[in-house]
Order: C-alpha cells, then structure tokens, then sequence
C-alpha cells in the first residue's frame, strides 16, 4: 500500500495559493483547463486523491486521506495554507480537510457537495450499493465501467467532451473499488453539526438542474453560517464546473479576490 498522494503543481507567479481536488473516477487532470484559465496571480496545487491516478495504490478512508491531501498541499510548491476546491467526492475531502486541519486552509469551494447522509439506514444503503459498484468495477474493468458511470442521469447534462474520458483511464480497478469502500458517501460520518465550527470563508457552488445537489448546497451554507455564500449556476448539473467553465472560473476568481 503506498502512502503518498502525488500532486501537480503549477505556479504562475503568484502568491495565492489554491489546493485542487477532483471527484471520483478523475484525476489532477481533470483541473488542467480550469488551471490553464487562471490569472498569473495563482499556484495551483492538484491532487490524485487516494485510489485516483497517480495515487491509484493509495488506499485511505476519508479522515485519513483528508490528512494526506494537507500534509501533500502545504508541503508542495512555495508551500503553506491554500484556499481548497473540491468537488463531489473531492469536495468531500476538502470539507474533512478544513474541519480537522484548518491550519492548511485559508478558504474553502465546495462543488456539488454534501456534508454526509443522516439517516443511518440510508447511509448503509448507500455503502451497500458502492460496494455492489466497487465488484462491478473490478470485474469489468475501469474503461467499461465509466462508459456505465457517465451514461447515468447525475451526468446527462455533461458532453462528452466536458467528461474527457481518457484523462478517467489512469486509475486502476483496485484503485476505484478501494475508493468507494473506504472513502464513499455511505461509508462518512455525517458532519451537518460540525459546520458551524467552519471559520474560514466558503463558498457552496451547485448546478441548477442537479435539484438533490441545490438543495444540500442550500443546507450546507445555511448550517455554516454568515461566512458562507451559496451560487447555483444557471442551466448545469452535477459537474457544473466542467459544463460552465468559463462562469465558474470567473466566480471562482471573483470570490478569491474578495476574500
């Protein structure tokens, strides 16, 4: 088992730093064109988080993986505290990261996310049928299953070329199912009653058309208090950052430079 998360690093001069980290079945990769679009006032750190990647052999629950994404942040680069963004799956992590290691976080962007499943007999439900999804993959292969994964209706406003299927190859089939049984949402504890204790700025981003998604980013903001904003971009789904690029790298910016 390997225990280092591999990270990509760009730096454009800048002193601001952001921490980048991708949802499940992508990589550092998939944040290269927002990167690309960034102004020359940014380093930009991205994570292969663990069974992604470059990282496909780490293998890591979210609290642990949480602590590995800050040591591997504040350690790259120019080094120090970032301002996170993370989406789904990764905004996930980016939410365990500034609960218990907000000393590597100066803001936090949480995409499409949500803060656990309440109810236990859903949450096992949920843990049930990723682990039925982690067989699947491991008996198919990665390359079949995303053709399954991305026809689902969560990603039907999402084009193919938006999803890059091939930037999605990289990971290994121990790496996926290791993922989702350690680090999927059946699998979190719920940390509604923890946002309150969020200090930093955040800002909670959804697409208007992913109405589950707009109504825990409605939940999320109104549990973590004044510091917080809520956008929901107008005609995306889940993956709204890769279907509105360009407004949501605006947003981004803009909110950064305010805080």
């Amino acid at each position: 088992m390997g225990y280092e998360l591999r990270v990509e690093v760009r730096n454009f001069g800048g002193r601001r730093r952001l921490a980048l980290v991708h949802g499940f079945t992508q990589s550092a990769a998939a944040w290269r064109p927002f990167v690309d679009g960034l102004g020359d006032s940014f380093e930009a750190v991205a994570v292969d988080a663990p069974g992604h990647g470059r990282s496909s052999d780490v293998q890591a629950g979210l609290a642990e993986g949480a602590a590995m994404m800050a040591a591997a942040v504040v350690g790259a680069g120019s080094g120090g505290p970032a301002s996170w963004i993370g989406y789904s799956m990764g905004a996930r992590y980016a939410l365990h990261v500034a609960l218990a290691h907000a000393e590597a976080v100066e803001n936090l962007v949480l995409v499409s996310a949500t803060a656990g499943i309440d109810d236990p007999g859903e949450r096992e439900a949920r843990r049930r049928a990723d682990a039925d999804i982690a067989l699947r993959i491991e008996r198919d292969g990665v390359e079949s299953f995303l053709d399954w994964w991305l026809s689902q209706p969560l990603f039907s406003t999402l084009t193919t070329d938006a999803a890059n299927l091939q930037a999605r190859l990289g990971s290994s089939p121990t790496g996926l199912a290791s993922s989702l049984r350690l680090a999927g949402t059946g699998t979190q504890k719920p940390l509604w009653d923890c946002l309150c204790n969020l200090e930093m700025p955040v800002l909670v981003v959804a697409g208007e058309t992913d109405a589950k998604y707009v109504d825990l980013a409605r939940r999320l903001a109104e549990s973590i208090g004044t510091n917080a904003q809520l956008t929901v971009i107008p005609g995306a789904g889940h993956a709204c950052h890769l279907e509105s690029p360009g407004l949501f790298l605006r947003l981004v910016e803009g909110w950064l430079t305010k805080h």
